[in-house]
């Protein structure tokens, strides 16, 4: 999976802080667990980067997945039981 540069971490977070940041709220069923991927300052960063999140999760073999993308803010934990 590509990593985010760590120079663009203090616009990330202030996008973040602002409610401006794009997520991907990934939510899976068996098990039931909803993940969040994220901070992007840009949609489109996040639409590429998120096939292999996806292609990640996808290795542990849930039952069923969704996924959306959300500008929102969002603070820990990023994963969590649905």
């Amino acid at each position: 999976m590509p990593l985010m540069n760590p120079l663009l971490q203090p616009v990330r977070s202030c996008a973040n802080g602002l409610g401006l940041a794009w997520w991907a709220r990934v939510e899976t069923r068996s098990p039931n667990v909803t993940y969040w991927f994220g901070p992007f300052v840009r949609r489109r960063t996040l639409e590429t980067q998120l096939p292999a999140f996806l292609a990640d999760l996808s290795s542990e073999a849930p039952g069923d997945m969704h996924h959306e993308l959300l500008r929102t803010r969002r603070g820990e934990p990023f994963t969590e039981p649905a």
